[in-house]
């Protein structure tokens, strides 16, 4: 099994500079293999963009794999996007995993110049855009229904090749079988349940053989978000209002049926069902609202949880 754990990005009074480069001195020290942010354009959390952060954990680490789950690429120029992900790539040496999504139909298209008839279009369309950015090709031509390059030159490339590793994930057997085709591994989201993981899983499986692709060259993850505590109760508190910051009042979203927490025998057993599921990673997601809440977390983790997962 591998875990990560989630890079604090929460900014209320002020960046956290000391905390966060402690917290990303440990994680590596605790053996994570990977540091994972996310991305909000909009909403009232005050949350550092995530290749921005990625590029400033870059700087702190060596080893911790750096990745953000999910680009919502359709409210993004791709070939501005696609130079800031070469961009963070390269600063870490090849260590970046880039998820990516085109966020649903909640989404305010409309402040991002996107028409909300066309965004899976938009966001099909910008995807092979950019990957074609980071090809070997010097000079980029592209014709599609939304953009059209003719001959453009783009430098540098990504370290890694043909690219940085596409997370994709989806929950509808469409979106599943468009992340397979499209994506080199799967990430179930933090606010998707066990019980839908378990179904979405089953599809994975079920596309990777239709559409000819080698499982063990295609990882399938899960973020599960998370509170340790050694009163349940308090534990359940406390991470539902840290998914009422992360989300706000999201129709449809039971914020109650998402995470795991409770004692560390009762986070083991949530996370124990979400690898008998089929996820080889997991990103697990402490939802403190300050670093130093977010590294007791990681501590709890490393020394109370994940011994008892491998």
């Amino acid at each position: 099994m591998r875990f990560s754990i989630s890079i604090p990005q929460l900014d209320y009074d002020g960046f956290d500079d000391a905390g966060v480069k402690d917290y990303l001195a440990r994680a590596e020290e605790l053996g994570f293999e990977g540091g994972w942010t996310m991305e909000q354009v909009v909403g009232n959390a005050p949350r550092i963009a995530p290749l921005e952060m990625l590029a400033y954990a870059a700087a702190c680490t060596t080893r911790l794999r750096l990745g953000v789950a999910v680009l919502v690429t359709s409210l993004h120029d791709p070939l501005q996007l696609a130079s800031a992900v070469t961009a963070v790539d390269r600063l870490s040496h090849g260590r970046l995993d880039v998820g990516v999504g085109h966020g649903g139909n909640f989404r305010p298209f409309s402040a991002f110049g996107v028409e909300k008839a066309t965004f899976v279009s938009y966001f099909t369309e910008g995807l092979g855009l950019m990957k074609a950015a980071w090809s070997d090709e010097p000079k980029v031509t592209f014709h599609g229904r939304f953009r059209d390059v003719d001959g453009l030159p783009i430098q540098p490339k990504p370290v890694q090749r043909p690219h940085p590793p596409l997370w994709l994930g989806g929950s509808a057997p469409k979106a599943i079988a468009r992340a397979v085709r499209l994506g080199d591994a799967f990430l179930g989201a933090g606010s998707s349940t066990t019980a839908s993981f378990v179904e979405a899983a089953k599809i994975v499986r079920q596309e990777l053989e239709k559409q000819g692709k080698d499982p063990a060259r295609f990882t399938v993850g899960k973020r599960v978000y998370q509170m340790v505590d050694d009163d349940a109760s308090r534990a359940c508190e406390r991470v539902l209002a840290g998914l009422r910051r992360i989300y706000g009042d999201v129709p449809g979203l039971d914020l109650e049926a998402v995470p795991v927490s409770g004692t560390p025998d009762d986070v083991v057993r949530g996370v124990r069902e979400v690898i008998d599921a089929g996820a080889e990673m997991i990103l697990l997601n402490p939802v403190g609202a300050t670093v130093a809440e977010d590294r007791e977390q990681m501590e709890r983790l490393a020394a109370d949880v994940i011994p008892q997962l491998r």
